[in-house]
């Protein structure tokens, strides 16, 4: 993909270097992240865990599967699958990720509302779910708790004028869920934002350094060499962070899911494209779905027009998250021993199919892949 860089783009990273000197580490932000060994791992007990998600044409779960139903593959070699838990059997974590940040929009109260029913709708007495919201660091608002106690504590959320911190927040979430849930539920991240970070710690470091080094040769390089200078910078900064929040979720065995509200990828500009392909890349990685709703006009000349475009939007959001209430409820847990040996940090591929015949426009949604982690 090629991308153009504009005084406004400009304006963007020149507004990296002017925020707040005194800005916090996120709260809950994980260490940093070592993967490279050469320490050799033997890993025939080491359990490995694939939510997996069967649902037909119509968005509706493929119940009654059983372990003789799957295959797994890791790294070409065949896995002997060990069990196979339905989503009925398994405990749900969900960790729901409010943006609050100035990307928000008119439809920030809808979201509250149809986030909200979602919770109630798909909850059960043994499941939990962790608020977090997205602005200038993650903050978690409620640790785990019950759906009645989480409608509440989504109505108290207030947009803001915030920065986002988008990865940070991801980061956060994922590594609250792998060291306080039980290894064997079934792990959910699900993002309602535009997906673009402003000010993740990464993204603030990645962009001042840059910065700092045009400035040592600003008298030297023309404006061109600024701009691809900034522009590989840019691309080098989100690969980065993409990569640690992936293996945060991949390390939690966590599916992510994502509402984006800013509508249609055809009105998106360049930040946006980028902040939905993060999410896009999460979602495919993890074996979830990144949704982008096309929302109409809610800021025309009429009144009446824009109250019944709201009314039409949270429909299309209420349809959304009926879709991903359904991939839940179609949620397979496929466990199996890995018979392979691999360094420690290694990214191990897996390929997991369905063998029986289905009819067409099932879709099969899993992870593909995991980190080696020392036993």
């Amino acid at each position: 993909m090629k991308f153009a860089l504009n005084a406004a783009f400009v304006f963007v990273f020149a507004g990296l270097l002017i925020l707040p000197a005194s800005a916090q580490t996120p709260v809950g932000t994980p260490p940093p992240l070592i993967i490279d060994s050469d320490e050799i791992i033997k890993v025939e007990s080491r359990l490995i865990v694939i939510p997996v998600s069967v649902t037909d044409g119509m968005g509706n779960a493929v119940k009654g599967l059983d372990a003789e139903n799957f295959v797994v593959f890791e790294n070409r070699k065949k896995q002997d699958i060990v069990e196979v838990a339905k989503a009925e059997q398994v405990p749900l974590e969900i960790a729901i990720l409010f943006d609050i940040s100035a990307s928000t929009d008119a439809m920030f109260r809808f979201e509250q509302e149809t986030a909200a029913k979602f919770l109630l709708d798909v909850m059960r007495p043994i499941d939990h779910a962790t608020i977090f919201t997205i602005g200038e660091q993650p903050r978690m608002l409620q640790q785990r708790s019950s759906a009645q106690i989480s409608v509440q504590t989504i109505k108290t959320l207030q947009p803001s004028k915030e920065y986002t911190a988008f990865f940070d927040a991801v980061s956060s979430a994922a590594d609250y869920l792998r060291k306080n849930s039980d290894p064997k539920s079934r792990k959910v991240v699900i993002a309602i934002t535009d997906g673009e970070d402003t000010n993740s710690e990464g993204v603030r470091e990645g962009f001042a350094s840059a910065f700092a080094a045009i400035g040592e040769r600003i008298n030297t390089i023309t404006n061109e060499q600024r701009r691809d200078i900034l522009v590989k910078k840019r691309n080098e900064v989100r690969h980065a962070e993409q990569n640690k929040s992936l293996k945060y979720l991949q390390d939690a065995d966590a599916v992510f899911y994502s509402i984006n509200p800013a509508g249609s990828s055809l009105k998106l500009n360049s930040m946006s494209r980028f902040g939905q392909e993060n999410m896009i890349r999460f979602a495919d990685e993890t074996g979830g779905t990144a949704f982008l709703p096309t929302f109409l006009p809610t800021n025309l000349k009429s009144d009446y027009e824009n109250q019944a475009n709201l009314r039409k939007n949270s429909d299309s959001l209420d349809a959304i998250f009926g879709k991903l209430r359904s991939e839940l409820q179609a949620q397979y847990l496929v466990q199996y021993y890995s018979n392979g040996d691999f360094e420690e940090g290694k990214y191990v591929n897996v390929d997991l199919k369905v063998n029986v015949s289905l009819p067409q426009g099932i879709s099969v949604r899993s992870r593909n892949g995991y980190f080696v982690k020392k036993l």
